[in-house]
């Protein structure tokens, strides 16, 4: 392995971000980053180089299915000397099974495929470029690394539903997710902020998917998300937490289908719903609209209460992370959330916090808040690396 290379694809309903890691002394440097976009139309490949400078900028005329296969062409052709080793995929879903990184083989994406129903928006996105390389490139290594992997180390107590037990026996259970982004994150702390990496704290990933995860030591403990990605915080188009009997009211006096009460859940409501303009966190904060307005309050609101809650499986908090795309770049969020908390200890520098941080409160905070900027392709790298080796 003394030249290779490792790709990374972590794939969402319309793109790909793609990253390439060359591995150079027994460790993984980033060679480029880039993203696959416009993958239902006219598929258009972007990537730029570690110093932020452009390596490519092409719209090639083919089909969208093939645009996975191209990539690898493409790497190929531009690689060098160098050998790529694997790809890696995020998997959202990886159920009960899968606690570690696995190379792909045909028993593992028939197991995969299984899980689809408890991530319908994600697991099949993530399954279609894997299936794409297999097809193009059959004997290339691909290693799947999975959200739900972080979170296998929780106390039962904490992932089981008040259900007949047979229902955990079968899966009905917590699972949790976004652990990609968690398991960066608590790879930073020791450095970012060591008093936390030993400490409790809660991760706030706040994206158009959104959840929060108590770590304790580093090791997650609890997370807002559940069986699906679909509980916990209010998101861009989910619902997050939400009583069952609202669902069994709208099927029995509404008569909403099991199709269309799935696509209100998943795809008509959180921010977008709420709103009634835009699931777009920057276009709500932006606009005078009532409606926008409370739907920020209530994104705010749910964050701050479910907090609170992470705290309370933990015995106490000493700080929090703000990470993803809203918690790196709305400073309004996270001073609203922070506002909401200081009856927890935070005391908002707000010089800081409009700054971007690193560290979000003032040295007089009993409970320390900072932004830390996550990176999901680089721990699939290592983990492909790691299942390969």
């Amino acid at each position: 392995m003394a030249d290779g290379a490792i790709l990374v694809m972590n794939a969402g309903s319309s793109s790909i971000k793609l990253a390439l890691y060359r591995l150079r002394d027994g460790a993984l440097v980033q060679a480029w980053r880039g993203a696959l976009e416009e993958m239902r139309a006219a598929p258009h490949f972007r990537a730029a180089a570690a110093d932020g400078s452009t390596i490519a900028d092409e719209r090639p005329d083919i089909a969208p299915d093939e645009a996975t296969a191209w990539v690898v062409d493409w790497i190929d052709d531009h690689i060098g000397s160098a050998t790529l080793l694997a790809c890696g995929h995020r998997v959202v879903h990886g159920g009960t099974s899968h606690a570690e990184p696995i190379v792909l083989d045909d028993s593992a994406i028939t197991d995969l495929r299984a899980l689809v129903p408890l991530a319908p928006l994600h697991q099949p996105v993530n399954l279609a470029p894997i299936d794409a390389i297999r097809a193009a490139r059959p004997h290339l290594p691909q290693v799947a690394c999975f959200d739900t992997a972080f979170h296998r180390g929780h106390d039962p107590v904490v992932d089981t539903y008040a259900l007949p037990h047979r229902y955990f026996e079968a899966g009905v259970r917590r699972y949790g997710f976004h652990g990609l982004s968690y398991d960066y994150i608590a790879s930073q702390l020791p450095v970012a902020a060591p008093r936390l990496a030993k400490g409790k704290t809660v991760v706030a990933h706040l994206g158009n998917g959104a959840s929060l995860c108590a770590l304790d030591g580093g090791r997650s403990v609890d997370t807002t998300m559940g069986f699906t990605a679909l509980d916990g915080l209010p998101m861009g188009t989910r619902t997050g937490q939400i009583d069952p009997g609202v669902l069994l009211y709208l099927m029995e006096h509404e008569g909403l289908s099991l199709p269309e009460l799935t696509d209100l859940l998943y795809r008509q409501s959180g921010l977008k719903g709420l709103s009634g303009l835009s699931s777009d966190m920057r276009t709500l904060i932006d606009s005078q609209d009532a409606q926008a307005q409370s739907a920020v309050a209530v994104f705010v609101h749910q964050i701050a209460k479910q907090t609170a809650a992470l705290a309370g499986t933990l015995g106490g908090i000493d700080g929090m992370v703000f990470t993803a795309g809203i918690g790196e770049h709305q400073p309004k969020i996270r001073a609203a959330v922070l506002k909401k908390l200081d009856w927890l200890g935070f005391r908002l520098d707000v010089a800081a916090n409009d700054a971007g941080g690193p560290m979000l409160t003032t040295a007089e905070s009993s409970a320390a808040a900072f932004v830390i900027a996550t990176d999901e392709e680089r721990v699939i790298a290592d983990q492909t690396l790691k299942a390969i080796s």
